[in-house]
């Protein structure tokens, strides 16, 4: 049986400046929100950790321990500079 699941990844700001994009649907492995940002930072050479970001899914501020579901929306929040 497998564990796939099919997301989408949302990118702001300098994740967004870095993949060149602002979503991409993802089928991964695991719902698992560290492996799913590691793979992704593995892939595109993010360089903030995962303790200078935010996560949301569904567009609620979620914890990095929540699993991701199948058709879920994920976002990894950088810090944004504001005046």
């Amino acid at each position: 049986m497998s564990n796939n699941v099919t997301i989408t990844v949302l990118y702001f700001a300098s994740l967004a400046e870095i993949v060149q994009r602002d979503e991409e649907v993802l089928t991964v492995d695991s719902g698992d929100l560290i492996k799913i940002y590691q793979d992704l930072s593995d892939r595109y050479g993010f360089t903030l950790s995962q303790d200078e970001l935010a996560v949301a899914i569904n567009h609620h501020i979620a914890d990095w321990h929540t699993p991701a579901n199948d058709g879920d929306v994920i976002a990894f929040i950088p810090p944004v500079a504001g005046g």
